[in-house]
Parts: C-alpha cells; structure tokens; sequence
C-alpha cells in the first residue's frame, strides 16, 4: 500500500528513452539554459558576458507564457511605495508560507533589475508628467505595478530577444524538445534534447544548466497556458532527484473570458485595478463584503468566490463590467483586450463579458535556494518551473516575470567564481520499454478533465481519491518508450499531475489557492511549512520559520510520520 510521501513506482524511471550519448549530436558549453522566457533570456544574456553560453527551447524563442502576460511586472519604483510595503503585501499574500528572506531579496532587487530591463529597449508605460506609469492590481496595497499596454509580456519577451539576436554571442537552439537532463554520479552535466524540426537527438554538455521551463497548465482543461506548457522541465527534474516543493499550490486566475478557445484569453487583473466590477447573473457586484479590497482581493479568494457564485446560479461565469471606463479609455489603455473581446463579439465598452477562473499558474517546482540551486549540483532553475520561496501559499500578482528576471541575474551572479565540472565523455541508459502508446488525445483529454474536476480550485478526498486512480491507472505510458514529441509530453503531464494530486492530498488544511472542502480551515499548528518530495524518498515537511519545532510534529517527516494512504487508496 502506499504511504505519505511514497509516489507510485511507475514515476520512478530515471531516463525516459535508452540512448547513447555517442550517437549523438555533440555541443558543449559553460551554460546551458533550458527556455526562452524572461528567466531564460536575462539569465542567457547574463551569462554570455564572461561565459560560453547555449540556450535552447521547445518551440520558437517568442513561444512562451513570457509572451501571454498582460498585467506587467512589480517594483516598488513610486514615489509612496517602498520595499517595506511590497515586501508585506507579498506575504500577507503568501499566507505565511513565504520564505522572507527570499522575498525580500527579490523584492529589494526589483528597482535595480527593472531598471536593467528597460536598457535592454523594454518600454514602460509613462505617466503624464514623463515618470513611470503605475497600475494596480489584485492584493497590492497601492498601484506598483509596471506595465507596457496590456502586452507587458510580449514587449519585455521582444526586448530580450532582439537583444540576444542582436549580440549574436548565445548559441540559440530552437525547436528542441527537452527529454531528460543528464547526470554523472549526483552532478547535473547537461541534457539530451530532440531536434523535432530535423528529427535525431542532441547531447548538450555543460558545466552549469539553467532550467527556465515554464510551468504545466496544460494539466488542466480550462488554463491561460500555450500548447507548450506540459511541465516538460518539472518532470525532468523529477527524475534526475531534484527536490520539488509546494506542488499543491496552482493558482486559477479569476477572470479568463469563457470561450470555446484553447488557451484562454485572459482579462487582466489590471481591469479592475482601473476599476472594473464583477457581477453576478443579478447583475450585482459580489465582492463588496467578501474581501476589504473587493475585486481586487487576492487571486484565490476572487477565484473562489466566483465558482461560489457560478455553483449557486447555475451558470458558467459570471460577468466583467468595465462600460463605466469608457470607449476611448479602454481602447487606449487596454488595446489587445478591446480587440480579443471584439473577435469573441463583445463590446467591452457597451457589454457585460463573460469571465471564469482558469489554471494560470503554478506555485510550487523544482526548490531552489536564495541563489537559483537545486538540490542536484550543477543544475539551477528560474521563473515559473521553481518554487522559490517567494509565493508561499499563493502568488501576488505581477510577481512572477520579476522572480525569473531577479532569479535568473543572481543566478549568474553565484556562477563566478564556481570551479569547472568535469564532464564525462559519455552516457549510455536503459529507457522503457517498447510497446504500443495510447492514444494522446484521449489520454490528454481524460487527464485534464480530471484535473480540472478533482484537483482545480476545490477539493475534496473523494475527488482526489478519484483522480489519483484514473492517473495510476494512466501510469503504464510511463513504461513505453517513444521518441514522439507528443507522447513524451503526455508522460510529463502524468507525472506532473500525480505530484500535484499527491501534494494535494497530503495537505490537509486549506491555504491559499489550495482548498479542501473537507479542511476548510487554515491550520498553522500543523501545517505551517513546505512539502518536499524527491523521487525514491520519503516527503519532507521542511517549516518555514526556524526554531518553531512543534509546526514539525505532525508532518511529513520521514522518521515519524504516520502512515497516510495516497488518494488511490481511498474510498
């Protein structure tokens, strides 16, 4: 039977496919970055000023959840705002699982790193009198946040590209598939990646990998995320025994527009810091009472509050209200929505649109410390696929392109001075075995229907015990082995959802964007701390403030925890 912090044996394989590092394409570097997004990039152009540095992605260098951000990016740049505030209004957020120290430092780096980004031809927003134009945004105690339209992500992610292209010094490999990252004895020594315009594989040796993947919304069925955001990196990680951390936290971001298409388009929280309303099928505003800051309460209470209002109509949504902005002013502050909504034949200026919450954002990944490293050496991780410390139980919003932007530079700041790695000259590995794969699309579509059902915003034992089944019962594809881009990625999403479902099940309390129906209460005598799993191991109950002992009695310790069934051993 299997116990608290005990995954399935079908996630334990270490390398997906058996390979011979001989037969393949040779590269090597001094860094390799994994991803094109704001972490990969600022931690690519980092690098390349005194190293060798090759960054490869999975699809096109724009092809990224960099690029969908609409909101922008925090800095306590203004002139009555102050890190002090910035750093309170995070962890007020967090719900005491922040790591302070951590948050902080992000925070105190942010005016230096924004400043960098806007030498790099990042163009903010400004303000009449020629200074930086702030807008406000869900759980910020005044407006912080830095934007460039509503396109804040595609301009900062255009920046950083032309800049890399433009200096011609990074190696760029597009189109290339993460399969595993490869290791020599504990050491992280670079990764095996498929060519999927050319087909073959390509050995990336390296002396330090930066791991810049992005996250897994692609898990669940209704999600902001593109095509491309499998947990490709998080899985791989996995199997090569990095610590990962928090994967119980996913963030729904509350207002999707509810439409047929996939990803769904997102309606910035920055609407209703400009002072949009929600409304309910009465057409009354339901947030006034819930939250002192209304509509711009944090992410998981807005979230929930709308699926109770959805549960209690009927109804799939409820409705965004911004007539009141204005024509002209919702077209010029917000030009990309006003065109997205007339595409799906609404007027934003005349008609109520209808929003529901969507898988946004994944709290938890690969842990790492206040410098980027894994518990693998060798191997560091920014952006999206870690979970920093940072976010705690729940993200503040528009601090998410900041963690990759100041991850990413004091990452390359701790590569100085850092003796070389001796590579080994080849890898050999055993992978599955060969077999028949299912069918992805209906595999694909009955994973995410069950992540959306049983492990969304709200959960309950009986749901996790069922998700957990269909996932053990989706397990054998871990086995087969297949070099189809397609079918490697449905195995990450089996993987990743599992950890997800796992961690999920463990935490038995509610907390930030993690909610159980049946631990509806906020538990800081149990709980006040991070699940850590490593593939092999015991879960870990690491607390969150040093010295408070007895938060460590009823967790996950690997000496003392009592024995808890996993979800698929439940009724």
């Amino acid at each position: 039977m299997a116990r608290a912090g005990h995954l399935p044996e079908a996630l334990g394989h270490r390398y997906l496919l058996g390979f011979d590092t001989a037969e393949c394409r040779q590269h090597e570097c001094d860094v390799l970055v994994i991803g094109s997004g704001i972490a990969g990039l600022t931690a690519a152009l980092a690098a390349s000023r005194d190293r060798s540095v090759s960054l490869v992605t999975k699809g096109v260098l724009a092809e990224t959840n960099t690029w969908y951000a609409q909101g922008g990016i925090a800095g306590a740049v203004g002139e009555a705002d102050s890190v002090e505030l910035h750093l309170a209004d995070t962890l007020v957020v967090g719900q005491g699982l922040c790591d302070e120290s951590v948050a902080r430092a992000v925070v105190g780096e942010a005016p230096e790193a924004l400043a960098e980004l806007r030498s790099f031809g990042v163009h903010f927003d400004l303000g009449e009198g020629g200074e930086v134009a702030l807008a406000r945004e869900g759980g910020h105690s005044l407006p912080r946040v830095l934007h460039s339209g509503d396109t804040t992500g595609a301009a900062i992610q255009s920046a950083l590209s032309a800049t890399l292209r433009r200096e011609g010094v990074v190696a760029v490999y597009e189109k290339r598939f993460l399969v595993d990252l490869l290791t020599s004895g504990e050491r992280c020594v670079g990764a095996l990646v498929l060519d999927t315009e050319k087909s073959g594989f390509d050995v990336f040796w390296a002396g330090a990998v930066v791991l810049a993947t992005g996250g897994a919304g692609q898990a669940y069925r209704v999600t902001t995320n593109p095509a491309i955001a499998t947990g490709d990196g998080l899985a791989a990680a996995w199997r090569a025994s990095a610590d990962v951390c928090d994967l119980e936290f996913v963030q729904f971001h509350p207002t999707a527009m509810d439409h047929d298409a996939a990803p769904r388009f997102l309606l910035t929280e920055a609407l209703r810091g400009e002072g949009a309303y929600l409304l309910d099928e009465n057409g009354e505003r339901f947030m006034l009472g819930v939250h002192p800051l209304a509509e711009l309460a944090p992410r998981d209470v807005v979230s929930r509050e709308i699926e109770r209002v959805m549960t209690a109509s009927g109804r799939n949504n409820v409705m965004l209200d911004a007539r009141h902005l204005g024509e002209e002013y919702l077209k010029a502050r917000f030009p990309a929505i006003w065109q997205a909504c007339s595409d799906a034949g609404h007027d934003l200026a005349h008609d109520l649109v209808p929003v529901a919450p969507a898988a946004h954002y994944l709290v938890g990944g690969v842990r790492v410390d206040i410098d980027g490293r894994t518990s693998v050496p060798g191997l560091y991780a920014s952006g999206e696929v870690t979970a920093t410390g940072l976010h705690g139980a729940n993200r503040l919003a528009s601090n998410s392109l900041l963690e990759g932007l100041v991850f990413s530079r004091r990452i390359v700041r701790s590569l100085a001075g850092a003796p070389s790695a001796e590579l080994p000259g080849r890898i050999v590995a055993e992978g599955g075995a060969p077999g028949v794969a299912p069918d992805r699309s209906e595999a694909v579509l009955r994973l995410r229907n069950a992540m959306q059902r049983d492990v969304g915003m709200s959960r309950t034992d009986e749901g996790l015990s069922a998700a957990a089944r269909l996932l053990e019962e989706l397990g054998p594809i871990l086995d087969i082995e297949s070099a189809e881009p397609g079918h490697i990625e449905l195995q990450n999403l089996v993987t990743v959802a599992t950890l997800i479902t796992h961690a999920a099940w463990l935490r038995t309390e509610s907390r930030g964007c993690h909610y159980r129906l049946n631990y509806p209460l906020r538990d800081d005598v149990a709980w006040l701390g991070r699940t850590v799993m490593r593939r092999g191991a015991t879960a870990e109950f690491v607390p969150v403030h040093a010295g408070q002992d007895k938060v460590c009695e009823p967790a996950l310790d690997a000496a003392t925890a009592p024995a808890v069934p996993m979800p698929s051993d439940a009724a």
